[in-house]
């Protein structure tokens, strides 16, 4: 693609700019919001926030309605900073929607729509009201008849006389809704005047309508009759994510009705669902796509009964899952940039460029919110912003597109200087110059151009690689990149060598203790590589030091060999040589075994003693790698001279086995099972061949038993399958021996149960709550339990996102523990979670799917220009603001991190100020740094400070200064006090 003059002069341009200046195109750091204006305000004018960073600093414009508002009525508007002051804002001139320009060379930004409204309240019209006569037991409604206003309002009925107001209960309700009173059967003790009174809830105003005085007819009493139903819902009524939800019904009635709620699923109310004013308002909370569905109010009395139904339906504003991202490219390269958002309905999306929509053509094309431009040139540069919309609100998200045309630089990415790799080895050479459009490269060795062959090949990014690699591939190689605006060389000089070779390794050797041996490791190497030998010992690092009363390292520059003096049964294991060079390394490895004198016999026992004959018993000793051969017996009387040797007769076969096995026992298996486990009996006291174990087994209250026989002498269990066991039911076990001479004891009679039934239930009231940007915590009621489940293991928690459960992840938790903390989650992002039960037999059902979203991550901009004044007995300190970006959670406080220089324990003090005062000794040297604080968890941290030792009366600093300071080493004891308070 050839370049026109002009987009050549400003890539030149750009060029000269990048060595000095780095241009950034607009980002928002604050945008306007949606305002109420009280009509009537003290305050005469009203400000929409803007504020936006970039280089060079963006100028503002605004719009109201679409139209460019005309900053140069000084009497309307006044632009501080990007901030919008509107004076003596008018209802009449000033509601709509605002949007915030900001704009620089690089381009332009739109900030999001924020609507302006006007609250007021005006005076009732109507003068006198009619008298409203009724029969006593009849139900009235009194219409409060709503004055002219505009914004939010509550509503109140006084009775007769202020300050008289209407008490509702069952029998008397004011909406919400209309401000309407409504009397579900009217008594004596209510006729007199009542007197609407409407509130503004943003203005505080208050005006009250003419009194409407309720009279009782003369004409009797009012029968009994069955409830009709005056307040309901709507049919259908959307709701918003995270909104209250509040659901009016009242009826009125003779005898006064109840009202109840119900969802027409049969599904049971969440806990968090309240019911207020004689339960004529359900509220529902932080409403969730779980609450969407039917509900039905039910007014019932002694006459009959009535039900009013609606539908909450659930929508999502837009909320973002992919965000676009700066990007730079290069010219003639194609874009493609996704953005992505969850929401209900489902978002569509739209495109910006530099504040304007974007101009779709040939090679700019947006699908399913992506937006792809092929054949890109300098002119497509500029601010781009993605938006996601639905009919509830709308998202923006915007990034810079920067494409770059440059000749191939190598002073980023420069060729290494020296590469060395051995002879029959594969080597790759790399040539990466920064270059835009991608360069093309070409290699030569030397001067000699090269070309493909087997063993050389040009690899797609530009590189050279060479196969099975010879000593005449040495020498000086040059890539040439060049584009179609310049070309550029960079060289790597390849040494090849000879690879490294054991010729005389270690080998496996058989010493006693005390002799002294030689492991030799000789080696043949290229003479231009440094070699070094290292030995490790049964997988442990040799340390000559530490052990140089028995290792030493001898030989010339190529051997290695260890020398081991004065040799001990420690020294049994495997010993390797390990020989490196700059380019490769090679190994070699021995056993040796190193043998010693038999350790003595242990657990000595003398088992029966007679007139003339003594019976012992003992377990072998270690044999130090020298089978023992015979045992001696020596003995010694009160009368005899030292010990002597008796006369022995070694038995074995002796008799039946006289010893069961131990901890007999058992439980747990799968469904149907009885597992029953024992201590396998050792083999010197098995007193035969022939030997196995005799299970017996019978229900608790059973008289017969049930017995099988176990032959293998090693065998730890035995599984009894039948589909006759009940589950977790209690059985009687012992456990006996015999061998080819008989049969032997039987173990202590014990209780096991048989396996447990899996859990049926699933866990209720699962709820989940996001802790930060990374943590998710899931909190449930414990499951209820019956004999059958046996003992409860734990919980299993499953939980993914992006609605894949194909792709989850499980985490358990044990015991009655009713709650989990999921760890190392996205940010931002939406995950769902359910929970079981399980217990040894297995797992239960899951419950109801619930889901939370992770808090935003901290920001990623660090407190800047920490400034510091000390004196002897206090520090001073100040920073920047830290300013969250739209994807990052908003700024909460700060923490100042510090300590001596001689501590590791660190204290931290938290302000919700730019500032603190730290009143401490400054005998020693303080290490101190800040970070910003949010729901997402800490932000990062500012540049590290240390506040060296005073030693005049006042010093101060900032973080450039860091590098003059001296530490001390001596330790001095510090008592820590501090204030947080405002110093600058």
């Amino acid at each position: 693609m050839m370049l026109s003059w002009k987009q050549l002069i400003l890539l030149s341009f750009i060029g000269c700019l990048g060595g000095e200046l780095l241009l950034q195109g607009p980002v928002f750091i604050k945008e306007p919001s949606n305002s109420i204006f009280p009509v009537g305000s003290e305050d005469k004018k009203i400000t929409l926030n803007c504020e936006a960073r970039g280089n060079p600093s963006p100028h503002y414009r605004w719009q109201l309605n679409g139209s460019d508002i005309n900053l140069s009525m000084e009497y309307r508007y006044k632009l501080n900073g990007g901030n919008l002051v509107v004076i003596n804002p008018n209802r009449n001139w000033d509601t709509g929607s605002y949007q915030c320009f900001a704009t620089n060379s690089v381009g332009t930004i739109v900030s999001r729509e924020a609507k302006l409204q006007f609250a007021y309240l005006e005076n009732f019209k109507t003068k006198m009201r009619s008298a409203v006569s009724v029969r006593e037991g009849q139900g009235v409604v009194l219409l409060c008849g709503l004055p002219p206003h505009s914004g939010e309002l509550s509503y109140a009925w006084i009775f007769n006389e202020y300050p008289s107001f209407v008490e509702e209960d069952s029998r008397r309700f004011v909406s919400q809704e209309t401000g309407h009173l409504y009397i579900a059967k009217v008594e004596p003790l209510d006729v007199g005047n009542y007197t609407c009174v409407v509130t503004s809830l943003v203005t505080n105003a208050r005006v009250l309508g003419s009194p409407t005085p309720l009279v009782l007819r003369s004409d009797g009493v009012m029968g009994e009759y069955e409830p009709k139903i005056e307040v309901q819902f709507p049919e259908t009524l959307p709701a918003a994510k995270g909104s209250t939800v509040k659901l009016e019904c009242f009826a009125l009635g003779n005898p006064v009705p109840q009202i109840n709620w119900r969802r027409s699923d049969g599904l049971p109310f969440s806990t968090k669902i309240k019911l207020r004013k004689s339960n004529g308002v359900l509220e529902i909370p932080n409403f969730q796509q779980e609450d969407a569905g039917s509900y039905e109010c039910i007014a019932e009395n002694s006459r009959g009964r009535n039900v009013a139904r609606g539908r909450l339906t659930y929508y999502a504003k837009p909320h973002w899952v992919q965000l676009i991202k700066d990007v730079e490219i290069a010219v003639e390269d194609s874009l493609y940039w996704e953005c992505r958002a969850s929401g209900k309905p489902k978002p569509s999306y739209r495109w910006l460029k530099n504040g304007e929509a974007l101009v779709l053509e040939e090679r700019t094309q947006i699908e399913n919110g992506a937006l792809t431009i092929s054949n890109l040139n300098v002119t497509d540069s500029g601010m781009f912003q993605c938006i996601a919309e639905n009919k509830h609100g709308l998202v923006y998200s915007s990034a810079e597109l920067k494409v770059v045309a440059s000749a191939p630089d190598f002073s980023k990415t420069p060729m290494k200087k020296l590469i060395q790799v051995q002879v029959g080895s594969e080597v790759s050479l790399d040539c990466k110059p920064r270059a835009s459009p991608r360069a093309l490269s070409s290699w030569k060795k030397g001067d000699v151009p090269l070309q493909e062959t087997e063993r050389i090949s040009f690899l797609k990014d530009g590189g050279l690689k060479i196969a099975n690699v010879t000593k005449a591939d040495a020498g000086i190689y040059t890539c040439i990149a060049e584009n179609q605006f310049g070309k550029a060389n960079g060289t790597t000089h390849l040494v090849v060598t000879e690879p490294t070779r054991i010729t005389l390794a270690p080998s496996n050797m058989d010493v006693s203790v005390g002799e002294s041996v030689i492991l030799p490791c000789q080696v043949q190497h290229d003479p231009v590589l440094d070699i070094m030998f290292t030995w490790y010992f049964n997988g442990a690092l040799t340390d000559f030091k530490k052990d140089g009363s028995h290792f030493e390292k001898v030989g010339g520059s190529s051997s290695g060999d260890l020398m081991i003096r004065n040799i001990q049964l420690k020294h049994s294991g495997k010993y390797v040589c390990m020989v490196q060079t700059g380019v490769d390394s090679v190994s070699s490895a021995a056993d040796l075994i190193v043998r010693g004198s038999p350790g003595p016999p242990e657990d000595v026992k003398v088992d029966e003693i007679t007139d003339t004959t003594a019976q012992l018993s003992w377990k072998e000793g270690t044999d130090n790698h020298s089978p023992v051969i015979s045992y001696s017996v020596q003995a010694r009387t009160p009368f005899s001279v030292g010990w002597q040797t008796a006369t022995t007769v070694f038995l074995s076969n002796l008799s039946v086995p006289e010893v069961p096995p131990s901890d007999a026992g058992g439980g747990g298996g799968s469904r149907s099972e009885l597992v029953i486990t024992w201590d396998p009996v050792p083999e010197e006291l098995q007193n035969g061949e022939g030997f196995g174990y005799v299970v017996a087994f019978r229900p608790v209250g059973v008289t017969n038993w049930i017995q099988t026989v176990v032959t293998s002498p090693d065998t730890p269990r035995y599984v009894f399958r039948n589909e006759s066991i009940l589950p977790f039911s209690l059985y009687e076990v012992k456990v006996g021996v015999y061998n080819n001479k008989g049969e032997g004891p039987f173990s202590p009679v014990t209780t096991v149960f048989s396996a447990e039934e899996e859990p049926t239930v699933a866990p209720s009231q699962v709820s989940a709550n996001s802790l930060s940007s990374s943590e998710i915590e899931v909190s449930w009621n414990a499951v209820p339990w019956k004999l059958s489940n046996g003992h409860l293991l734990g919980y299993e928690v499953q939980y993914w996102n992006n609605g894949e459960e194909e792709s989850s992840s499980k985490l358990k938790v044990a015991g009655n523990v009713t709650s989990a903390r999921l760890r190392g989650l996205k940010s931002n992002l939406e995950y769902y979670t359910a929970v079981r039960a399980f217990n040894s037999a297995g797992t239960g059902p899951f419950s109801a799917t619930v889901n939370a979203t992770t808090k935003k991550t901290p920001p990623s901009q660090p407190p800047g220009n920490v400034v510091w004044n000390a004196t002897d007995t206090k520090v001073l300190l100040n920073w920047e603001q830290v300013k969250a970006m739209e994807n990052e959670s908003e700024v909460t406080g700060y923490k100042v991190f510090y300590r001596t220089v001689s501590q590791n324990n660190v204290q931290v003090l938290n302000t919700n100020k730019t500032s603190a005062e730290l009143l401490l000794p400054i005998k020693e040297d303080y290490i101190i740094e800040v970070k910003a604080t949010t729901n997402g968890g800490d932000g990062t941290s500012s540049e590290q400070i240390r506040i060296p030792r005073i030693t005049n009366m006042n010093a101060r600093g900032c973080t450039s200064a860091i590098s003059n300071a001296h530490p001390v080493s001596s330790y001095i004891s510090t008592v820590l006090f501090f204030i947080v308070n405002t110093l600058w």
